[in-house]
């Protein structure tokens, strides 16, 4: 049906015209409101850190985070609540009596010691805690393990930029061992933010088997896996074009490179330069043909590489060229002889439909070399330097060359050309195909037999299937060295053999350590070992190859510990899609070649965290937040001292802050834990990125404000009302609902089930009733069991607020002895089977004015919240017109925006994503009110059987 025709089939409400000065003053007093600061109330009794918290004390009038999260986590770690211990599987003692024979594993993603978590990592923990928390209520013998990732060229970065700006000196003036020591400073110092910002957020990890990807233990594994690869072959050393970073003197693999689109010339700041670079342009030049008065004009966005040409390169089929083929040219600075060969690679479209081929310096001129057996030269150092013009860095060379050849005629012009630039995701430098002796991984073999397991792991959502599935099958060798200091020193030694041995080749052994690696390198070659001199490679190993191994070193791999035996593989593993290939894929590829298994069963993937605009968060754009600042509020200026005491240059500092006087105005209102994880776990987060606002998490705290106030009313609960049998079954489809969406992994439709059920209909429909006094101990009973069940259910999402009002109401109405726990998360979780079923169903009957609206479902009765008997209909219905009367303008803007012209081709695809979803939401809000043809109606009683 038109959505014209359905709006008018209904009376039009009358509404009220305000003028504009008194809607901006409405939204000027709704917005005041919700930033206002809430009254602080403090636990104050004397709790000793670890002990239980007293709840005996008098209920606050009012909800504080501040109040409710004190003390309680403290007392969870402490009692080893957190422990896989705690459900009894080691024995019969303090056995949980809803213990199931089942065991749930997970390890957490290691946060980077780079710095404090931001609101990404506050997603993972609000989604992989909820599971956690789940599954150990369902008396699941569970492990979810802490731990940090090194994160070599991030971390090295970080310290090395601190120490630059702090005392002016770089690692190279403090030689190795000294910058270690400031790096393992820093990893202690941040370490530690990490983990206490990990318990301030409620993670119930087991703090006893936490794990750093450089502790003793960790690199012992580390440097099995390197030998064993090593000694199967799947580890080689070879000289290949790799990605190079001249900002970070350093190689990076082909994920870490990102790509960025030019659509003609652009300048873009460059690390080492003071002026911007640029980029997006087309040169062309000529080479000369040797004895011959023509010439071959190539064209190229990188002139200064062609010091480094060997050859030139024609499509065999392009009539232009045919008169040259086999010839050649003369290189005008070097003096060389460059053949000009012909193959098919060769695009004749691109520029002249001629290239220069320098193998050294880019991947398919490379793969051109080697069809033809092309030599290599090297015109560029390791620092960006180039080796023919005695040091003159890489740019400043592009516009020496340009100068020389116009000088020497030989310039043919430049024009605007849109093209794909590699830029370093960790430093923003423009990545320089370099040629490099490397340490690389054979991954096809790996990839293989990782594609032929793909039935037994589950991937969620399902469509990453396809696109796991086509990047192991393309997958490329992996270059696993990295020049840097800080992180795995690989455990390779370059030989020196006494002189009468005659090896012209680099001799390379390795070893568990250097007295094996003499042994091997003795056997090896023949020599006694006592006449081998050894020098350990000084590059270090890549980071997402430690961290690859996390799930099964994290347990003690190398050795058979008994944790291997009853957590490996792993249940699950949750991460951000964003880590599939960076992290996921080499799991899977070094866990199945290193342990014979899959690491884990299930991969469940959430999408980004963006601001409530929908952009990425960045640092550069000040809408990063650290999670504690929502938790505990904070204000705008603190906010920018962040900012100042950060790594960003002064213009990004400026920018940062612009942007944060724009989204943060008053500063971040105080929210709590309970409610960030709850914002955090209501959005949808497979497939769809979050938008997350302040006042999206603020809403959630209001919603702890509403249970505080419920379980209130509950410990002073009177006579209440006869609907006991209707609202027990709205407590068992919400339990239904919280089961099947807990298995589906649907966090966001568990949320919206507690959510609905505690608000509309124990709040706003049963508590609301009044009955006879006769009824108050039923009554009293049903709204207890209501209370503890939601609690319960709750939990996962919620555990400070959730701990704290059902010790409360423990010492008014205690569980049966034989399923009491002392703490709510070891409780059972709720479920469908162990609720009455007498309870699923209560009829309504409803006597309306209208032939032709006779009854009301359970859901149309949420709908049209005509719950009360006496209640004023008609105003009711009024309420119902008006907001779809307000709706339906709203759809139809939204519309208007969606049908656009150029909605497909020019709006970004996260904005597509986000005006999709609220159509989608807009329609199905608008059936409610569209469904039936309301009219007066009465109720008269709601019956039981």
């Amino acid at each position: 049906m038109p959505l014209q025709t359905l709006y008018h089939q209904f009376p039009k409400a009358s509404k009220v015209t305000r003028t504009q000065a008194e809607k901006q003053k409405r939204r000027r007093d709704r917005e005041k409101a919700i930033l206002s600061k809430k009254e602080k109330i403090l636990y104050t009794a004397q709790t000793p850190p670890g002990e239980k918290k007293d709840t005996s004390l008098p209920f606050p009038a009012a909800y504080s985070p501040d109040y409710v999260e004190s003390s309680w986590y403290q007392w969870w770690e402490k009692e080893g609540f957190f422990r896989p211990e705690q459900a009894g599987r080691y024995g019969p003692k303090d056995s949980l009596p809803h213990a199931v024979e089942r065991t749930f594993s997970m390890c957490i993603p290691p946060p980077n010691v780079t710095g404090t978590l931001h609101l990404g990592h506050a997603l993972t923990v609000a989604v992989e805690d909820a599971l956690v928390r789940w599954r150990r209520m369902q008396g699941h013998r569970v492990l979810w393990l802490p731990g940090c990732d090194h994160a070599g060229i991030a971390t090295q970065t970080v310290v090395e930029r601190k120490l630059l700006r702090e005392s002016g000196r770089r690692r190279q003036d403090m030689g190795r061992d000294e910058f270690l020591q400031e790096v393992w400073m820093w990893k202690n110092e941040k370490g530690e933010e990490i983990y206490s910002q990990l318990r301030r957020m409620g993670a119930s990890l087991d703090w006893t088997r936490a794990c750093f990807t450089m502790d003793p233990g960790f690199s012992r594994a580390v440097t099995e896996a390197f030998v064993r690869l090593c000694d199967s072959g799947l580890i080689y050393r070879s000289e290949a074009l790799i990605n190079w970073s001249c900002a970070l003197q350093s190689a990076i693999s082909d994920i870490e490179v990102d790509s960025k689109e030019l659509s003609g010339r652009t300048m873009l700041p460059v690390p080492g330069y003071e002026r911007p670079v640029e980029f997006g342009t087309m040169l062309t030049f000529a080479y000369p043909i040797e004895g011959h008065d023509g010439e071959v004009a190539v064209s190229t966005t990188r002139p200064e590489t062609m010091l480094g040409d060997v050859a030139i390169a024609v499509h065999p089929e392009d009539p232009r060229y045919q008169a040259v083929h086999g010839k050649q040219c003369r290189h005008p600075f070097t003096g060389e002889l460059l053949p000009i060969i012909t193959d098919s690679m060769v695009d004749m479209q691109l520029g002249t439909g001629a290239v220069k081929v320098t193998p050294a310096h880019d991947h398919t001129d490379f793969l051109l070399s080697q069809r033809h057996s092309l030599p290599y030269v090297t015109s560029l150092f390791g620092f960006g330097w180039c080796f023919f013009l005695q040091g003159v860095k890489r740019f400043d060379a592009r516009q020496m060359v340009v100068e020389a050849l116009v000088e020497k005629r030989l310039f043919r012009g430049k024009q605007q050309h849109s093209m794909t630039l590699p830029v370093c995701s960790r430093s923003g430098d423009i990545i320089e195909p370099l040629l490099k002796k490397q340490w690389f991984v054979q991954c096809k073999g790996m990839a293989a037999k990782a594609i032929q397991v793909n039935g037994e792991l589950e991937i969620i959502p399902q469509f990453y299937s396809k696109t796991w599935k086509n990047w192991l099958s393309n997958v490329s060798d992996w270059c696993v060295s990295r020049q840097l200091w800080w992180g795995h020193q690989i455990p390779a030694y370059s030989v020196e053999l006494p002189q009468n041995v005659n090896h012209k080749e680099e001799l390379w052994v390795w070893g568990r350590s250097e007295e094996e690696a003499r042994q091997r390198a003795s056997v090896k070659y023949g020599v006694p070992p006592e006449k081998i001199t050894l020098t350990q490679d000084p590059d270090v190993l890549d980071t997402w190859f430690s961290s690859g191994l996390f799930p099964f070193a994290m347990l003690g791999w190398p050795q058979q510990t008994k944790d291997m035996e009853r957590f490996y593989p792993n249940a699950l593993l949750e991460t951000g899609s964003d880590l599939i290939f960076f992290w996921v894929a080499r799991m899977v590829m070094l866990g199945t070649e290193l342990t014979g298994q899959l690491p884990f069963k299930q991969v469940l993937l959430h999408s980004l965290v963006r601001d409530k605009h929908g952009r990425k968060m960045s640092k550069s754009l000040g809408n990063v937040v650290d999670p504690l600042d929502v938790i505990h509020g904070t204000s705008l200026e603190k906010l920018q001292e962040k900012v100042r005491a950060g790594n960003l240059d002064p213009r990004e500092q400026l920018v940062a802050m612009e942007a944060q006087s724009k989204d943060f105005p008053r500063g971040i209102p105080q929210c709590g834990t309970d409610a960030l994880r709850f914002a955090l776990c209501s959005h949808k987060t497979q497939g769809e990125d979050v938008n997350l606002s302040p006042s999206h998490v603020l809403s959630c705290r209001h919603f702890c404000n509403k249970m505080w106030q419920t379980v209130r009313f509950t410990l002073g609960v009177g006579p209440l009302g006869s609907m006991e049998r209707w609202v027990l079954s709205r407590l068992y489809s919400t339990v239904l609902q919280c089961e099947q969406s807990f298995e589906a992994y649907e966090l966001h439709s568990v949320t919206s089930a507690l959510y609905t059920f505690w608000v509309n209909s124990l709040c706003d429909v049963y508590m609301v009733r009044q009955t006879r006094a006769t009824e108050g101990a039923v009554a009293c009973s049903v709204l207890f069991h209501c209370v503890s069940v939601s609690l319960a259910l709750l939990s996962p999402f919620m555990p400070f607020i959730t701990e704290e009002l059902w010790q409360r109401l423990q010492l008014h109405h205690p569980p049966a002895s034989a399923t009491a726990q002392p703490s709510l998360c070891l409780q059972p979780y709720p479920s469908s089977q162990s609720l009455v079923r007498r309870y699923l169903s209560t009829p309504l009957t409803f006597k309306c004015t209208s032939r032709s609206f006779s009854t009301f479902t359970k859901e149309e009765l949420q709908t049209s919240h005509s719950h009360s008997s006496g209640v004023n209909v008609d105003r009711q219905i009024a309420e119902l017109t008006q907001r779809r009367d307000r709706l339906v303008p709203k759809l139809e803007q939204l519309l208007a925006r969606v049908r656009s012209k150029d909605y497909q081709t020019k709006v970004p695809s996260h904005v597509r994503e986000a005006l999709d979803k609220k159509v989608r939401v807009s329609n199905c809000e608008l059936a409610k009110y569209t469904t039936h043809n309301f009219r007066k109606c009465q109720v008269l009683s709601v019956k039981s059987p």
